[in-house]
């Protein structure tokens, strides 16, 4: 049997196929046969990571749902261990997050038939992940109160955390920021009370940031993210060359992290999450006008000068170039150019939609400036936008109050009035009201007394 493992890789790549048939001789042997376990979780994890190279997610669910009564013979922590490693093989097969809900439940249901209480819940806290993932929110928030009920009277504080987390996950992306805070508030009150690995926590703290970035709180939110970069920093970068036995047993201990902590939505490479928390850094320098400071921040430290040249990095530089220009064409164009860069994360696309809209309404307030009365098409032409989008806009920026004036639509033409004078002689007179009215209660009450 090792020499059709043997043979199984050396053909893995030329001839896929023949690999799968070597290895499924090897997963399927008899009982009676001199297949050792060992020997039997190589050919099973071999095949999945073929068919995720194949992306043929079908094949992936067939070999799970083949592979239980093999499970059922290892120990219970192995078999966890390789459920866990299976689902998350889908992650790298394009459009496989159906077929990795489907199998999730399956193997749920399975868990359950065998009374595996800890690797049920495990799979259901990655099965409501995998419901956050396909925006199926009211069917994760369903499972997680059931997830949550459980822990409790389990005690189990680790799992807590990390359910806790999910569920702030969940209600920040139906934003529900409220109960988005209260669920991180307790999922951080769990983990003072238990040892957190330094990935749990780095993800506490990416949570922690985003939720200031999206109250607004720029400045809290970019302590957090340094936090979490700073944290990771020692399971990505060896600190030296003596320090190869720690670096070891660091890299043991993340990759065991990556397994437990699937289930939070963490992305699998530690230097991606990074990377993400750095991305975020430079958004909030973005948000908060300090674009200058963003050079000062990629010249400084090791573990942020090795995302200088990274397409993320570089769109985002070239966002607080155009920012600090005020230029909305420079904007569009960086916007067009690094479109998967910057739309795929939600935190940055929200925020740089948002800032799109302030350099809009900067530019428009800088051009309408020196007329009373002129015509939407020559600013329309002034700032290179369809008619349309002008209209909509200085129309929104009436109503906000950012400048006071009116659309003749009939003409075509804005016409802008001077800021009105705030005349103070209605609030004075109410005041005035207001004293006289004590004067006369306490006049009242003093003839009282008498």
């Amino acid at each position: 049997m090792a020499s059709q493992l043997e043979q199984a890789q050396r053909v893995a790549k030329e001839s896929p196929q023949q690999a799968v048939e070597l290895y499924s001789s090897v997963l399927f042997a008899d009982s009676t046969s001199s297949v050792s376990v060992a020997e039997r979780e190589v050919a099973l994890l071999s095949m999945a990571a073929i068919f995720e190279r194949m992306q043929d997610a079908a094949a992936l669910t067939r070999l799970i749902n083949s592979s239980q009564n093999y499970l059922t013979a290892v120990s219970k922590a192995k078999s966890s261990k390789l459920i866990r490693t299976l689902v998350d093989r889908f992650n790298g097969i394009e459009g496989g997050l159906q077929p990795q809900i489907a199998t999730c439940q399956g193997m749920v249901e399975w868990a359950k038939g065998e009374n595996r209480e800890y690797l049920r819940q495990a799979l259901e806290t990655r099965l409501a992940s995998l419901y956050l993932d396909n925006r199926m929110y009211t069917e994760a928030l369903a499972l997680i109160s059931l997830l949550l009920s459980e822990l409790k009277k389990l005690d189990d504080k680790m799992q807590l955390v990390e359910v806790h987390l999910l569920e702030s996950r969940v209600y920040m992306a139906i934003k529900n920021l409220p109960k988005s805070r209260a669920a991180l508030t307790s999922a951080r009150t769990a983990a003072n009370s238990i040892y957190t690995p330094p990935p749990l926590q780095a993800h506490l703290d990416l949570q922690s940031g985003t939720l200031h970035a999206e109250e607004g709180d720029f400045k809290t939110a970019y302590s957090y993210f340094f936090e979490t970069m700073e944290g990771l920093a020692a399971y990505v970068v060896p600190k030296s060359a003596d320090d190869s036995a720690a670096s070891a047993s660091a890299a043991a201990a993340a990759a065991a992290s990556t397994t437990d902590l699937a289930s939070t939505g963490l992305p699998a490479s530690f230097e991606q999450r990074q990377l993400q928390a750095f991305a975020y850094m430079l958004l909030c320098k973005i948000m908060i006008q300090q674009p200058d400071d963003i050079t000062a921040l990629l010249a400084t430290g090791k573990t942020a000068s090795k995302f200088r040249d990274h397409r993320a990095v570089a769109a985002l530089q070239a966002v607080a170039k155009a920012q600090k220009q005020r230029s909305l064409a420079d904007f569009e164009r960086v916007l067009s150019e690094y479109r998967d860069e910057l739309q795929n994360d939600e935190l940055i696309r929200n925020h740089l939609t948002a800032l799109y809209d302030t350099l809009l309404e900067q530019n428009l307030v800088r051009l309408i400036e020196p007329y009373s009365r002129v015509e939407i098409t020559h600013i329309a032409k002034l700032i290179g936008l369809p008619i349309r989008v002008v209209e909509s806009k200085l129309s929104q920026m009436i109503l906000d109050k950012v400048f006071y004036g009116i659309l003749d639509q009939g003409k075509g033409c804005l016409v802008i009035f001077p800021e009105p004078k705030h005349d103070s002689t209605y609030e004075t007179a109410l005041d005035t009201i207001k004293s006289l009215s004590n004067v006369v209660e306490s006049l009242y009450a003093k003839a009282a007394t008498l």
